[in-house]
């Protein structure tokens, strides 16, 4: 597989990402001479193979020779989410050991905090994009006055990446380097999710997420594979439909609360947009409303792709639109690792097909945590199977369907409650955008179920569409399952990549 230095020998003048809120483009050759620059100057820093750089930086166009340039010179980047705190920020630069932490002077209040809550030798070196303020140095001018030096023949570096931390302090997920002499190599995970999302030298991807996300992974294999990028510096809906139009976009990665804010346009803003071009608009990160994808489906036609898997790696799922409708709900059969569903209650009891319980892949990517032997057993069960932590159930023909996660089950009564299966009846609703389903105290059953509602119309809420929704389910489902209280909110918390934070809800509605 070529790498960047081959691909800007080949293609020197073909754009290899777009900036599209501003139009700035960047070459191959480009790209390539700031990466070469960027892994010389680490190199003069004194960075060795496997030391680590952290990156604070919203979607900036510098974030591509950073890659690389780590990459290059053998060294560990760790992209860091801008929406966490201080002490969140700071606990990822001195858990992973960063020699260098760079960020932008957008970010500058956050740094700024951050710097003083590191002591001097944690990340000794500081810089910061456009502009400064005390305690870092000019990135730019660093960069452009460094010596440059012959690159060492060193492993290939690459993402550090960290786990959005919804249940703690985020967790570092740290992988071994690809040597030298492998450096054309592809894991077979890599070589097969290229081949089945179908990515090559004329794919134009569009990221319209944070470059610190996981996902940014499809950013590299879009310029490994020679095509184009085109970066949103921050998701809005009609900027991506532009984009999709402006520039001929072949593929994309999403996460379903985007499918929703398209949605939301008016019928006549989004038909005003050409989608004709779009070949693969693969989604995860979270569960996609069945509604949802249906009218995505019906809006763009059978382009719209699913995995379900990991930062860990321990096993991935996939479908295609065509399977979806013929099995819907569904993410997918396993295209690494061998699905296992087992006992709740007992990790070591296998379940049949059509029973929910833990959801366990065997012979997944090995990987640990970094630094903590503890959080790493924890995934795993004596067999080697390791889990997410998710609850599902697998069908006759090995279609995975997600339940929850186990700290969203509720147990009331005894009974055991899946929200997932509430809020696919009330996102049935047309008044519903979205629904999120908790536990609160009961005194008499333990725990009770509770309905936080995300409206189309806000103005709407109130007891009378209270009532309206509780009936709704309890028309559809056993009373037991059934809200018993239902509340509104403008919108529904989340991580930055989507993921609906059922944490804070839980923190807020305990009575």
């Amino acid at each position: 597989m070529p790498r960047l230095h081959d691909w800007a020998l080949e293609q020197p003048d073909k754009v290899a990402f777009h900036i599209a809120e501003t139009g700035e483009a960047i070459t191959y050759r480009e790209l390539d001479e700031r990466a070469d620059r960027v892994a010389s100057w680490l190199v003069s820093l004194g960075l060795k193979t496997g030391d680590t750089l952290a990156l604070l930086l919203e979607n900036h166009a510098r974030t591509f020779e950073l890659w690389w340039g780590a990459r290059r010179a053998g060294v560990y980047y760790v992209p860091i989410s801008t929406h966490l705190k201080a002490g969140e920020v700071s606990y990822i630069v001195r858990d992973c050991g960063a020699r260098v932490f760079i960020t932008s002077h957008t970010m500058h209040e956050l740094a700024g905090q951050v710097k003083d809550e590191l002591a001097e030798h944690e990340a000794p070196h500081r810089f910061m994009l456009d502009g400064t303020i005390a305690g870092f140095s000019a990135y730019e001018q660093a960069v452009d006055s460094a010596p440059v030096v012959s690159l060492p023949e060193r492993p290939l570096g690459r993402e550090f990446m960290y786990s959005s931390g919804t249940t703690g302090f985020p967790k570092g997920i740290r992988r071994a380097q690809v040597p030298y002499a492998q450096r054309y190599a592809l894991a077979p995970l890599e070589l097969q999710l290229r081949s089945i999302f179908r990515f090559e030298r004329d794919s134009i991807f569009l990221s319209p997420s944070p470059l610190y996300h996981a996902t940014a992974r499809f950013n590299i294999r879009t310029i490994e594979c020679g095509g184009t990028c085109v970066i949103l510096g921050k998701y809005d809906a009609e900027a991506a439909l532009t984009a999709i139009e402006r520039y001929r976009v072949t593929h994309s990665h999403w996460v379903p609360t985007m499918f929703v804010r398209m949605l939301a346009l008016p019928p006549d803003t989004r038909q005003r947009f050409d989608v004709s071009s779009m070949q693969c608009a693969i989604h995860a990160a979270a569960p996609c409303p069945m509604h949802v994808k249906d009218a995505m489906i019906d809006w763009w036609g059978p382009v719209i792709e699913e995995y379900y898997g990991g930062s860990e790696n321990l096993g991935v799922t996939y479908l295609n639109a065509q399977e979806w409708l013929a099995h819907r709900g569904s993410v997918g059969k396993t295209i690494c690792g061998e699905l296992h569903i087992m006992a709740d209650d007992d990790p070591e009891r296998e379940l049949p097909a059509g029973e929910i319980g833990m959801i366990y892949f065997a012979g997944g990517v090995p990987f640990q945590y970094h630094s903590d032997e503890g959080k790493t057993r924890s995934v795993f069960n004596s067999r080697g199977w390791g889990t997410y932590g998710d609850l599902g159930h697998i069908d006759a023909d090995g279609y995975l369907y997600m339940s929850d996660r186990r700290t969203d089950l509720i147990i009331t009564g005894g009974v055991n409650i899946y929200p997932r299966e509430v809020e696919l009846v009330l996102g049935e609703h047309p008044a519903v955008a979205e629904a999120a389903v908790i536990a609160i105290p009961n005194e008499a059953f333990g725990q009770e179920v509770k309905a936080v509602v995300e409206l189309k119309e806000p103005d709407n809420a109130g007891p009378a569409l209270a009532a309206e929704l509780m009936q709704w389910c309890a028309d559809r489902m056993s009373r037991m399952k059934c809200p018993r209280s239902v509340d509104f909110e403008v919108a529904l918390p989340r991580s930055d990549n989507g993921k609906l934070l059922k944490r804070v809800l839980r923190e807020r509605y305990q009575k």
